[in-house]
């Protein structure tokens, strides 16, 4: 019988791969950077073959710490950075050109253009997602316009377009599978999320032939078994879905009004609406949460947050205050406030609920006295604050009042950040006991569909809590710190253009 599910977690910065039990404990993991690429300012792209040998390597290393052979695997879930974009050839299974990924804004001119015609309310009403570069249905059109030969080949139905789920089972499978499922494809901003079919419309007014789409399957199904040669015999691939909706996932929120956020290179909040597509007026993300294999999609509300984690990685890599992003914890405490500094780590634009494209990185509020500990006290509190922005957006689109922030990733080991934001939303911040809950979900769908794991009732019971960060701040200084906030996200606002 088989004692394990393989979690493949292909994120922005690293390749992971965990080993979980039938209880959801990680009993091995494997972790590799990669390399990020920055060919122009405010383009970020990675090479596919990176992605692709970092991720078996560190699949095959937890098969051997565990000693444990393909026959002890139930099945293999697959996570991912999702809007990240690849185009490759169907004969050799070789990428045409480098990933463009999720945080790349070469796209935003072509995204003012269709805002300009108004074309972004298509989109909006068709995909639930906002007209910017983040997504991938933009970046396809570039590589199309861009690279010599590119869309005669796609046209002749040469070509291979996917997220960067669809390229790993491409290659899992030996190109046996073209697919992605219904999470990574709403997406893309091409898919049509209450038809759940790619929509013609968008695609038409794009230029992308549908010969490069793939095939649109649930997040929890037997797809296909990976090759014999990779793992020494085949693996059934059962799981699908985006990191974020993965991480919901994870962390059992199953019911509507339940919400998580994942505190990684950037912050993705999600609130779980249930079967009903939610329309946001607050500049939120509808998309799609998961589906079953024979049960109806679920939906929720998101809110993207650009730039988190990335922030101390910048303190750490070009500023060279800290030495590793653990010393902010310290440097934080070491000091009772900021002394009136915000830092607005905007370097790719703002996310929701802005939306600007153009906003850029904002200190203000500097004085003689401002710091190092000054700077990584405020730093950390962005992320609070850009926190707070989607919450509220969700408040009001939503009617769901948040009673608790269930959180994950790197960040939620930082505990000033943790009790800063319990006490900047005034709400309960849970972490879990397993924190790797992108990779936890994945395995979870992947498990659920080959009989390993229970029923969603049974998972939402082995669910556990290792701590609680109450609120602490009065609700008059909560809202005079967050008022400082927003004045500094107006300074920053369409600085580029």
């Amino acid at each position: 019988m088989p004692n394990y599910v393989l979690a493949l977690d292909q994120g922005t910065t690293s390749s992971r791969a965990i080993l979980f039990d039938a209880g959801g404990a990680m009993i091995a993991v494997a972790q590799e950077e990669f390399p990020q690429l920055y060919p122009q300012p405010g383009w970020v792209e990675h090479n596919p073959e990176d992605i692709w040998t970092t991720q078996l390597r560190v699949a095959r290393q937890v098969l051997e710490s565990a000693g444990a052979t393909p026959a002890d695997i139930a099945a293999v879930g697959i996570t991912n950075q999702r809007e990240t974009t690849v185009i490759w050839d169907r004969r050799t299974g070789l990428p045409v050109h480098n990933a463009i990924v999720w945080q790349d804004r070469r796209t935003a001119p072509m995204c003012d253009a269709l805002k300009g015609e108004g074309f972004d309310q298509v989109i909006q009403a068709r995909t639930g997602l906002v007209t910017d570069a983040y997504f991938s249905g933009t970046k396809v059109a570039w590589l199309l316009d861009n690279v010599p030969d590119l869309r005669q080949r796609a046209e002749a139905g040469e070509l291979a377009f996917g997220t960067i789920d669809s390229f790993l089972i491409w290659r899992l499978t030996g190109g046996a599978r073209h697919i992605t499922d219904v999470t990574n494809a709403s997406r893309t901003m091409l898919y049509d999320i209450h038809r759940l079919e790619w929509s013609d419309e968008i695609l038409e007014r794009l230029n992308i032939p549908r010969a490069l789409l793939p095939e649109v399957v649930p997040s929890s199904q037997i797809y296909a078994e990976t090759e014999p040669s990779l793992f020494g015999s085949p693996i059934a691939i059962a799981g699908i879905a985006g990191d974020q909706m993965a991480a919901t996932y994870g962390q059992v929120c199953f019911e509507p009004g339940l919400a998580k956020n994942t505190y990684g290179t950037g912050c993705f909040l999600l609130m779980n609406t249930g079967g009903h597509a939610t329309e946001s007026r607050h500049n939120l993300l509808t998309t799609i949460a998961w589906q079953i294999e024979g049960q109806p999609v679920q939906y929720a509300l998101e809110g993207s947050i650009f730039i988190a984690g990335a922030a101390v990685q910048w303190l750490r890599d070009e500023l060279k205050i800290i030495g590793s992003a653990s010393e902010t914890d310290a440097l934080a405490k070491s000091i009772s406030d900021t002394g009136g500094v915000y830092f607005v780590p905007a370097f790719v634009g703002l996310g929701a609920p802005y939306w600007d494209q153009y906003a850029r990185g904002t200190i203000v509020g500097l004085t003689r006295g401002s710091g190092r500990a000054e700077l990584a006290r405020a730093t950390l509190e962005s992320v609070a604050y850009q926190t707070r922005d989607v919450v509220e957006a969700m408040h009001s689109d939503s009617g769901l009042t948040l009673q608790t922030l269930r959180v994950d990733g790197g960040m939620v080991h930082n505990d000033f950040l943790m009790q800063f934001q319990a006490d900047i939303l005034g709400v309960p911040v849970e972490c879990p006991a397993v924190t790797e809950t992108t990779a936890l979900g994945a395995a979870y769908l992947a498990g659920q569909a080959t009989g390993f794991y229970p029923a969603q009732a049974e998972l939402a019971q082995q669910w556990r809590v290792e701590r609680t960060y109450e609120p602490r701040m009065s609700a008059d200084q909560r809202d005079a710190l967050y008022a400082g906030w927003q004045r500094a996200v107006e300074r920053s606002k369409a600085w580029a253009e």
